[in-house]
């Protein structure tokens, strides 16, 4: 069984009509999900070389896995029975992908990425590249340095809950964070992307970084069935009282980070705030800041 998504990514790499060298299919891919309306199928961050999908490259490996793609690390190619499965899309998607790869069937390479730059600026934020694909256009590279989110040191809280690795960062990037301080007791998560070692690397690579605070956690046999704000009450009652006393080590860490001028998201899982211990945390700090500070809910 494959997704309507990976169904998707296999029709754009047929009509290609031959494998794709990786850097090329990822912004074939970005730009027809901007231009096809699919972008739901896809979410994107601003890389090392422009627009990038985590979660594409997660279905390349199942995909591989299940036999539809080769395993061949430098292109993207399909065999017999992805190309069997690129057949099963809508009739109204393979229209929207033939008349897609007929307008970009003749860029490929630095054409194809500056195309994106100019089109997307902000996915070119974090490029490595961009000042030579874009040289001589100096206008589409004063667009990139206007995109670029400004970092103001100070306190924000996010969590993950319902968002995807791509739509996270973006979030944390749009917001000038510079560093996440994960203040879950065990980072791990059966949602992709968001434990420990995966979200470290996908931070580094658009320039955040990564702190774990493992002892501001709270045990998970403590949060099991709250079904009520005032049981999620309780508990914070009880944490801020038996627990972030003794914390003083560590929150002290995060006061210095943003003395140094640091702009530091702590997160966890839960969407609301309220339903997390991270506003505890948050509170404590804002309130023996030497300066005060404004917490930003993400």
């Amino acid at each position: 069984m494959i997704f309507h998504r990976q169904k998707y990514l296999l029709a754009l790499l047929a009509s290609a009509n031959g494998p794709v060298g990786n850097l090329d299919f990822q912004k074939l891919l970005f730009l027809s999900c901007q231009e096809c309306d699919v972008n739901a199928f896809y979410e994107f961050i601003p890389y090392r070389y422009g627009a990038f999908s985590f979660t594409s490259y997660a279905d390349r490996r199942h995909l591989v896995e299940s036999g539809m793609l080769s395993p061949d690390e430098h292109y993207w190619r399909l065999t017999q029975s992805g190309f069997e499965a690129s057949t099963m899309v809508s009739p109204d998607i393979k229209t929207k992908i033939s008349s897609f790869m007929q307008k970009y069937s003749s860029l490929r390479g630095d054409e194809l990425v500056a195309e994106t730059y100019r089109k997307y600026p902000y996915y070119g934020i974090k490029s490595e590249i961009a000042e030579r694909v874009l040289h001589s256009d100096i206008k589409a590279l004063k667009r990139i340095e206007e995109a670029k989110p400004r970092k103001c040191p100070g306190l924000l809280t996010i969590g993950y809950e319902g968002l995807s690795l791509e739509a996270y960062l973006n979030i944390l990037i749009r917001s000038g964070v510079s560093l996440l301080c994960d203040v879950r007791r065990n980072p791990i998560s059966r949602k992709y992307g968001f434990s420990k070692n995966t979200l470290l690397k996908a931070c580094a690579g658009v320039g955040i970084r990564y702190e774990h605070l493992p002892d501001l956690g709270i045990a998970s046999d403590q949060r099991k069935n709250l079904d009520t704000q005032a049981e999620y009450d309780h508990l914070f009652e009880e944490y801020k009282k038996n627990i972030l006393p003794n914390k003083s080590e560590s929150l002290e860490l995060i006061r210095i980070w943003i003395r140094e001028g640091e702009s530091v998201a702590l997160t966890c899982y839960e969407h609301l705030p309220e339903q997390c211990h991270r506003h505890c945390v948050a509170e404590a700090i804002e309130s023996t800041h030497e300066e005060k500070i404004k917490i930003i809910n993400l």
